[in-house]
C-alpha cells in the first residue's frame, strides 16, 4: 500500500471530477465521516495492486502493522489503474460517495431499472427525469424512481445533453453503461 502519485493523483481527479465536479475536495476532507461507518476525520486515497482505495487516515495507520501480502483491501475500493497506469476505471463500490456528490443525475422508470442492471444503456423511454445542464458525455449517476426513494443504481456517461433528449426518438440512447449495482452478482470474483 502506497500513497499515490502525482500523475495517478491527476488521473484519479480528473475522472472523480466527471461525476461530482469541485467536491473531490470535500471527498478528501470530509470531517462528518464516510457512508460506511469507518470513522470520520480526513481520508485519503491509497494504491494496492493497482486498485485505489479510500480509507481514513486513522484506519490507514492502524493498517501499517499488516504486511503487503496479507493486506486485502482496506477501505472502500474506488477504481482500478489499467495495466500501462494512464486509465483509471471507476467500480460500482465508489458509487455510495459518487451518490452523495453527483452533479448530474438521471432518474429511470420502473421498467427500465431490470435493463440497466444487466448492463445495458438507458433509452429515452426508460428516461423519467434528468438534472437540468447535464452535458453531453458528462457523468451521470442513475438513481431508480421506485417508492418515491431516490436509490443509486449505478452510474454512466450521458449520450446526449438534456435539451438534446427532449427530441429524442424513444429507443436512442439517453445513458452509456459504465457500472451498476448488479456487478455485485455478475462480476463479484474481479471486484476485489
Amino acid at each position: 500500500m502506497r500513497p499515490l502519485t502525482e500523475e495517478e493523483t491527476r488521473i484519479l481527479f480528473l475522472k472523480l471530477a466527471e461525476y461530482i465536479g469541485r467536491d473531490v475536495e470535500a471527498l478528501i476532507s470530509s470531517k462528518k465521516g464516510s457512508t460506511s461507518g469507518n470513522g470520520g476525520g480526513r481520508h485519503v486515497f491509497r494504491l494496492h495492486k493497482d486498485r485505489v482505495y479510500y480509507v481514513s487516515e486513522a484506519v490507514m495507520k492502524t493498517s501499517s502493522s499488516i504486511s503487503r501480502d496479507e493486506l486485502m483491501s482496506l477501505g472502500t475500493c474506488f477504481g482500478k489503474f489499467s495495466k500501462s497506469g494512464k486509465k483509471f476505471r471507476l467500480h460500482i463500490t465508489a458509487l455510495d460517495y459518487l451518490s452523495q456528490y453527483a452533479k448530474h443525475k438521471i432518474w429511470v422508470k420502473s421498467n427500465a431499472e431490470m435493463s440497466f442492471l444487466y448492463g445495458n444503456n438507458i433509452t429515452k423511454s426508460g428516461l423519467a427525469r434528468i438534472t437540468e445542464g447535464t452535458p453531453q458525455y458528462g457523468g451521470v449517476v442513475v438513481y431508480s424512481m421506485a417508492n418515491g426513494m431516490d436509490l443509486p443504481l449505478g452510474f454512466g456517461v450521458a449520450a446526449q445533453s438534456t435539451e438534446k433528449c427532449k427530441d429524442l426518438e424513444a429507443g436512442a440512447n439517453v445513458v452509456l453503461h459504465q457500472s451498476d449495482i448488479g456487478e455485485y452478482l455478475r462480476i463479484e470474483d474481479d471486484l476485489f
